[in-house]
């Protein structure tokens, strides 16, 4: 077919791509003043001017669009997200871990981290028998494991998936020293978040379970948003699987904020307490009727 008779087909686009304009663009010299000063650059590829103060509503867009349409182009149905620690160690781990310790006070810290080594192999287990189940609904993967894509308990969740072969994903922030995804993340669905609200959004968009180990500030954040938006109704009902209940009946008293009145006692119903992969994966089959059980 000639480009004449391509032209005058009814389907063909009439209009340049933004990337071929760009290109078109960069492509031309910039001998005069005006070609030179920044207010002739295309908006769309002016970074200084995507990053002033006033563009924060379109970076917002931008942050929700692009893993978005991504994930989308993945085929990625729904997921399982795993929270929990950037600072517990692998059981493989432990012994570099105590090594650093210079004070007693540090190696009674990093004692108590190394204890919760076990979640490790259960957030890895776990990611394991959701990736094995490979369940497909209208051409999309479900429960494909994500995590926040960094180390320790999250690593543990991307690795269980490389175990058997599988794609997972990570959803990482940046911070003001270096962070890097852990090499377990699939590449092509490895994402970095300006904004903790657009990564929150995502984690829970296409999530139908989610696991919560040990952790911080950060793991309570998203335990608790998430706990806030299945109590309120603004997000339907999914399991919920708690690990360690040595740890959070240590540091949180559920049953003390139902007593005082500031929650309902059948809001401790929203989450499940478990210790085990094989435990929290139960409650998944049971939940959506699943085949596929603990393997």
């Amino acid at each position: 077919m000639t480009e004449e008779e391509i032209n005058r087909q009814l389907v063909n686009r009439k209009f340049y791509k933004a990337e071929q304009e760009a290109g078109f663009a960069q492509s031309h010299p910039k001998t005069t003043p005006q070609q030179q000063d920044p207010a002739y650059r295309l908006a769309f590829g002016d970074t200084d001017f995507l990053l002033r103060e006033e563009l924060r509503p379109v970076r917002f867009q931008l942050e929700l669009l692009k893993a978005e349409m991504l994930l989308e182009e993945a085929d990625i149905g729904s997921t399982l997200v795993i929270y929990g620690s950037a600072r517990i160690p692998a059981p493989d781990a432990v012994e570099a871990a105590l090594a650093t310790a210079t004070t007693p006070e540090r190696k009674a810290v990093i004692e108590r981290l190394a204890s919760k080594s076990k979640y490790y192999e259960e957030a890895r287990k776990l990611a394991r028998y959701a990736s094995t189940c490979g369940v497909v609904e209208e051409g999309k993967r479900q429960f494909v494991v994500c995590s926040g894509g960094g180390p320790s308990i999250m690593e543990a969740a991307n690795r269980g998936a490389v175990d058997v072969g599988a794609d997972s994903i990570g959803l990482n922030i940046v911070l003001p020293h270096e962070q890097a995804p852990n090499p377990y993340v699939t590449p092509h669905l490895s994402f970095q978040f300006h904004y903790f609200a657009l990564r929150k959004m995502h984690f829970l968009m296409r999530a139908r379970a989610v696991a919560v180990f040990p952790g911080g500030f950060g793991t309570f954040d998203e335990f608790f948003e998430l706990l806030t938006l299945i109590q309120t109704g603004k997000m339907k009902p999914i399991p919920v699987l708690l690990f360690g209940g040595d740890y959070w009946n240590k540091v949180i008293n559920f049953r003390a904020i139902a007593e005082e009145g500031v929650i309902n006692f059948e809001d401790l119903d929203l989450f499940k307490p478990v210790e085990t992969a094989e435990e929290a994966w139960a409650e998944i089959v049971k939940f959506y009727e699943l085949d596929c059980g603990a393997e």
